[in-house]
């Protein structure tokens, strides 16, 4: 199979420009929002907009677009976004707010003493005003690539 077959792909296409464009809004907005830059957001989870739901919105519209909104590859796409969402604002965003008052609890308690000098990744989830911001910029993405490219 030509590399060609995976490049052409405009489900695959679509969804990774809804994540790249997920990414890369995240220092912009980030700055927009407290007044600093962040970079770290290019490379990391968390943020405004949820590149997780941005991907898998960009890829189910594409999916939906291409090959049909009553396909059995629709339902799959359908299924497995509500998932990813799910996970990105709730499970995600509860084990960092774990990790921030277990950080919280050992800086207080261990002051001067520390077991070790690594904390706990706070921001790894996202608050669902995120995750409706990557499923509104998924579903541009996808509607831009359909009437401009596709």
């Amino acid at each position: 199979m030509p590399i060609t077959t995976i490049i052409d792909n405009p489900s695959l296409l679509t969804a990774v420009a809804a994540w790249l464009l997920a990414q890369l809004l995240k220092p912009p907005l980030e700055y927009l929002r407290k007044g600093r830059w962040n970079w770290g957001y290019l490379l990391s989870a968390g943020g405004m907009p949820s590149s997780h739901s941005s991907l898998m919105v960009g890829a189910t519209m594409g999916i939906g677009l291409h090959n049909g909104f009553n396909s059995p590859v629709f339902t799959l796409a359908i299924s497995m976004t509500m998932i990813v969402i799910y996970d990105a604002a709730g499970v995600r965003r509860e084990a960092g707010r774990h990790a921030e008052k277990i950080n919280i609890l050992i800086n207080e308690l261990l002051s001067g003493h520390p077991i070790s000098d690594q904390a706990l990744r706070e921001v790894i989830g996202h608050t669902p005003m995120e995750v409706l911001g990557g499923v509104c910029l998924g579903i541009a993405v996808g509607l831009a690539y359909w009437y401009y490219i596709g």
